[in-house]
């Protein structure tokens, strides 16, 4: 959650291991009392309590992008583009009438049949990851190995660095469809 980075009154910690990954936060100073609720829209909700009263300070999805897998398999989302959702190269949206109406259910199709030699990979720049439905993790590998891995395995949909902080590590292989991609707000 790219804000959250703003918040100077919290400490995070990402979990990593092989039963869990788990992502939590505390705040730093102990008289602060905050709290998270999902509300009966699915909206998350942050709220801290100040004068006597709880007030919210940050609440998700904030746009139509943020709902998740909006686009289906396949697709990204991107609020500067009309309709919103796009398929990604070398797909195409199996009905183009309803899909530029903005109705995306008959989702994005590959243009030509995947021929698992032969066939390789467009980069996707300034995107969230997909979601880890079927993922490969690997912590000490480079992304050229990490391709190298991933075009080894016939099934393998995609790939990228684990962590991208200071010039990337690790490695992350993408199994089945890719979903729930958007467009990256983070500067």
């Amino acid at each position: 959650i790219p804000e959250m980075q703003q918040w100077d009154n919290i400490i995070y910690n990402l979990t990593e291991n092989e039963e869990e990954v788990v992502y939590t936060f505390r705040l730093i100073n102990q008289d602060l009392y905050s709290r998270l609720t999902v509300n009966s829209d699915g909206v998350l909700l942050r709220f801290t309590w100040s004068d006597q009263e709880w007030n919210m300070n940050w609440f998700s999805p904030k746009d139509e992008c943020d709902v998740y897998e909006k686009c289906g398999p396949y697709a990204y989302c991107d609020m500067n583009t009309s309709p919103v959702c796009n398929c990604m190269k070398g797909f195409e949206p199996r009905n183009r009438q309803e899909w530029a109406s903005g109705d995306v259910s008959s989702r994005c199709q590959r243009k030509t049949r995947l021929n698992c030699t032969g066939d390789g990979f467009s980069q996707l720049t300034k995107m969230k990851s997909p979601a880890t439905k079927a993922v490969i993790v690997y912590n000490k590998m480079s992304l050229k190995d990490c391709k190298e891995e991933c075009i080894k395995n016939c099934s393998c949909t995609a790939f990228a660095n684990k962590d991208i902080r200071n010039d990337g590590s690790g490695c992350v292989i993408w199994t089945g469809e890719l979903g729930d991609i958007r467009n990256s707000t983070a500067t």
